[in-house]
């Protein structure tokens, strides 16, 4: 009897802790590595790379969604809206167009460490 209620009360524990969870889970803030990129492909989303305005691509993210990226190094920081699926190498948290690099200052670097912020 006593196992039974424990494993009530612990199964009522984990779904009202799950309840308080984002629906991305953690990923709606992280910090790591991002880089950026300038094809003219078309993105998960569908629509067509434009390195001139400023997106991004999140592993997880909805596109659509906006998130405020920070330089750790520099502390500048842009928002961009979520249009694009990666990065894919380890490590790496956020892709970011060649405008909203460039924005942080990172485009000679190539990589920057950033945090990142969903705003919408």
């Amino acid at each position: 009897m006593k196992k039974i209620r424990r494993s009530i009360i612990v199964a009522a524990t984990i779904a009202a802790c799950s309840s308080m969870l984002p629906a991305e889970g953690f990923a709606a803030n992280g910090c790591g590595g991002a880089s950026w990129y300038a094809l003219h492909s078309k993105t998960a989303s569908g629509e067509r790379m434009n390195p001139a305005i400023l997106t991004a691509a999140h592993r997880s993210l909805a596109f659509g969604t906006k998130v405020k990226v920070t330089n750790r190094n520099n502390g500048r920081t842009v928002v961009v809206r979520i249009n694009d699926r990666g990065p894919f190498i380890r490590g790496r948290v956020i892709d970011l167009s060649r405008a909203a690099a460039q924005n942080i200052g990172m485009v000679s670097s190539g990589t920057a460490k950033v945090c990142y912020q969903v705003i919408s």
